[in-house]
């Protein structure tokens, strides 16, 4: 009791004194000023422009060939699933891949094989409510990759921190490092910060960049934007109808010299896309073009409950190539799990993907 005393009152004296006190009457002041702002999370810089990016446009979405999907699901909560792939016709694709996901209110875990012992796999762990740890590994022919990212969610904020390929074997840090900063400033306005560090090898000077990033909300529309060393990108997304959205990017990217030479300036490369996005009752299609000439389509429709058939293809004018690819995706489960998705529904458990 005597020692507890002791520390104690070691701790009042930083703790109970004018200066700790006025300092955290100043801090209560202004998170009582910050919430009356009724701020919200803004997501994360990396995901600035996703409702473009990821929603609208086909960048993560079309392929080519011909897929075949199985995916079996055990349990719904926690989620056990394995899917089967097979893939005809494209150079991006391996012929099989197996895959595992598990997951649950605080973990996540997936893992792929495909024919050739390729492996990657993803392991994310939530901490708390507010943050998450992610990691990523790739083993592959052509080498090996890491990747660790610590994300925290505040209120009104969201800070990152990522390391691809952290190694101390050469006697210093190589590898890259990216650490962002999302800050909500008004309920519609968000500004951010990304740093990135990266060291190739010990004999090699390390290399550092920044970038800014900007994000509006408006009642139905969105506009972000990005500026680095080397580009400057900006984003508008709107929905015009329940079922309708649109989006426009714009890259603007400094590709060095120009074929003038020194003399000339830099040479600047601009890059124009716009897409559109219409939901079906049981279906969706997603079409987009750019000022390169190249158009791309991708039709999503639910056959039936446990099957879906994917459409893509795409038209590049300047290159005179043209891609198609068809896929077909059967979702199976035991009856029992079927039920236990029913009863479970929009109870289900938030995973960290």
């Amino acid at each position: 009791m005597e020692a507890e005393k002791k520390e104690q009152a070691f701790l009042d004296i930083f703790t109970q004194n004018p200066l700790a006190s006025r300092l955290k009457d100043v801090y209560n002041a202004f998170q009582e000023r910050r919430e009356a702002l009724g701020l919200s999370n803004p997501g994360t810089v990396e995901n600035i422009a996703k409702e473009v990016q990821r929603d609208v446009f086909l960048n993560n979405l079309n392929f080519s060939g011909f897929r075949a999907d199985l995916n079996k699901s055990f349990s719904v909560s926690p989620l056990f699933q394995v899917s089967h792939s097979l893939a005809m016709g494209s150079a991006n694709q391996p012929p099989y891949t197996y895959a595992v996901l598990y997951g649950s209110s605080k973990v996540f875990l997936q893992a792929n094989m495909d024919n050739d012992l390729s492996f990657s796999s993803r392991f994310n762990y939530r901490w708390s409510p507010r943050f998450v740890t992610k990691t990523s590994a790739n083993l592959l022919s052509q080498g090996a990759m890491c990747q660790i990212e610590n994300d925290y969610t505040g209120a009104d904020f969201t800070a990152s921190l990522k390391a691809a390929n952290p190694s101390i074997v050469e006697g210093g840090l190589t590898g890259m490092v990216i650490a962002s900063y999302l800050q909500a400033v008004t309920p519609k306005l968000s500004l951010g910060l990304d740093v990135l560090w990266q060291r190739i090898a010990m004999t090699h000077a390390p290399e550092m960049a920044m970038s800014y990033a900007a994000r509006y909300k408006g009642t139905d529309w969105i506009a972000s934007g990005q500026l680095t060393d080397a580009a400057i990108e900006g984003s508008y997304w709107r929905r015009l109808s329940e079922k309708v959205e649109t989006g426009i990017n714009i890259n603007l990217a400094f590709a060095g010299m120009g074929p003038g030479g020194p003399m000339a300036g830099l040479k600047k490369e601009a890059t124009v896309t716009i897409g559109a996005k219409y939901d079906f009752r049981q279906s969706s299609f997603r079409a987009q073009i750019d000022n390169n000439g190249k158009v791309g389509c991708l039709l999503e429709k639910a056959i039936a409950p446990p099957i879906r058939m994917t459409f893509a293809g795409e038209i590049d004018h300047k290159q005179n190539q043209a891609k198609l690819g068809l896929a077909v995706s059967i979702e199976a489960a035991e009856p029992e799990v079927m039920e236990q998705q029913e009863k479970v529904g929009a109870e289900a458990p938030s995973i960290p993907f």
